[in-house]
């Protein structure tokens, strides 16, 4: 059984992000005093021993120094190295710059070069239809000479934004205008700008348990304190949920509750509206990513979430190039005017508008027929796909997992005994990259799961590949 969240833990390791994001910052500069344990609690709004336990382990690591009957004072010129729990996978060994501590664990692991690349959550380009979209760059921009010449708007192109608003009210019962959308630039800068907009350090943010990586890395970097809701097979205790928004208040609850990623679960009809219903009664505002939304194997999955939202407590994040052009970085965020306003302030000061050549190459794809038989197509070729990782896992003793019925991953619990860091680490030396269920997990545990991507790779090498991962973990026990 999962282990639940331990508050304190929580609130220590991000009491220790706030100091340390501001030293970074130049707050406090080398030898500077800091606030003492009483005035930073009173600040923070924390336990005294909660932020006793944080300058604790920035001693502990070199972060920070004692005098005497004095104080905490900021070390100089000492690197810094993650502590183990305290947020993510890869440690820093080199100093860092004062613009502050980045950190996206996920695009590290997606940087080393692998024969056998488990951990990208992505379609295998030899399932797109690249011929198809070579022809249409040409008729794209016969029809747009111009289209170089200049910039897109700043929420996006009105016939993009028109399309997606009648296909979403068509196929998902979407009540969503063309001025209630905004183009992004792939889902990722979508939740950068929900963050930068909601978002200030200390503020609370609901988060799964696990939940994709690198949403948590952006709300680390804001100085967010997460608060962790356990996803299961039939969607997450909404008591836990009802007695997170009472005593905290969360700012905001990022959510995947459509072939979630990592797990593959999804969240049931009866629940999303609930959810809903929360988030009104306690004025927390729901993010709902939506990545992988057609790329389902049996039957459509429920509505959205934002389906039921009459009064703007969600904002929908629908990513749709991954399954057709993911080069192009297309994500559509749905939301009501009082959200809107402040996202296409944020989104021109970001970029000024996602390129106008990719969101007419997208346009042009999405509104074909061949889009439909192309998905037709995708869904089995993925399913056959799921199929043989999972064949390839049975080879092995203890490994189990949860078949999705859809998306493109599988989140695996693995053989007893089994470190999923000391495995990462092993297989990456044979070539072989994973996703290790550390970095999904807000509380920085869950180090015996591992997701495995299917999508990225062709029968044969999946095959391959899991064989092997399978054979490192048995010399991995016995070597035990």
């Amino acid at each position: 059984m999962t282990k639940r969240a331990e508050p304190g833990k929580i609130l220590y390791t991000q009491a220790y992000d706030y100091i340390l994001n501001r030293i970074r910052r130049g707050d406090w500069k080398a030898h500077d005093k800091l606030p003492s344990v009483r005035a930073l609690a009173g600040e923070l709004q924390l336990h005294r021993l909660t932020v006793f336990r944080a300058y604790g382990l920035l001693k502990e690591h070199g972060i920070v120094y004692v005098k005497e009957k004095s104080g905490y004072y900021v070390s100089e010129g000492t690197p810094y190295e993650e502590p183990a729990g305290a947020g993510g996978y890869a440690s820093a060994t080199a100093p860092r710059h004062e613009a502050g501590r980045l950190q996206n664990a996920l695009s590290e692991i997606h940087r080393i070069p692998a024969d056998y690349s488990f951990s990208q959550a992505l379609i295998d380009p030899n399932l797109l239809p690249n011929l198809f979209l070579s022809d249409h760059v040409k008729q794209v921009f016969d029809r747009y000479p111009k289209l170089l010449g200049t910039y897109s708007s700043v929420q996006g192109d009105e016939e993009l934004r028109e399309l997606l608003s009648a296909d979403l009210q068509r196929k998902n019962k979407l009540q969503v205008s063309p001025d209630e959308l905004l183009i992004t630039t792939g889902g990722q800068q979508a939740i950068d700008l929900l963050a930068g907009v909601y978002l200030r350090p200390m503020d609370h943010v609901l988060v799964e348990r696990p939940t994709y990586s690198s949403a948590l890395d952006c709300f680390r970097q804001r100085g967010a304190r997460l608060l962790p809701v356990e996803i299961r097979r039939d969607g997450y205790d909404l008591d836990v949920v009802e007695a997170y928004l009472k005593r905290h208040k969360p700012r905001m609850f990022y959510m995947n509750p459509t072939f979630h990623n990592p797990t593959g679960y999804t969240v049931p009809a009866v629940q999303r509206k609930q959810l809903v219903e929360l988030a009104e009664r306690y004025g927390c505002l729901i993010v709902e990513d939506d990545a992988v939304h057609d790329v389902y194997f049996d039957a459509p999955p429920p509505p959205p979430l934002y389906s039921y939202d009459t009064e703007g407590w969600v904002v929908y994040l629908r990513s749709f190039s991954k399954y057709l052009a993911p080069g192009l970085r297309i994500c559509a965020v749905a939301a009501r005017a009082a959200a809107m306003v402040p996202l296409l302030t944020a989104k021109s000061l970001a970029d000024n508008g996602t390129p106008l050549v990719n969101q007419k190459l997208f346009q042009h794809c999405f509104e074909s027929v061949r889009l439909q038989l192309h998905l037709e197509k995708l869904r089995t070729a993925l399913q056959i796909r799921r199929d043989v990782m999972e064949q390839a896992l049975a080879s092995g003793t203890g490994w189990q997992w949860f078949r999705p019925q859809g998306g493109l991953n599988l989140w695996v619990h693995l053989p007893d005994g089994l470190n999923a860091n000391r495995l990462l680490t092993e297989s990456i030396r044979r070539g072989l990259t994973f996703v290790p269920g550390t970095i999904c997990d807000p509380m920085g545990e869950m180090n015996d799961q591992i997701r495995l991507s299917y999508s990225f790779m062709n029968e044969a090498r999946i095959q391959e590949g899991v064989h092997l991962l399978v054979r490192l973990a048995e010399e991995l026990v016995q070597s035990e």
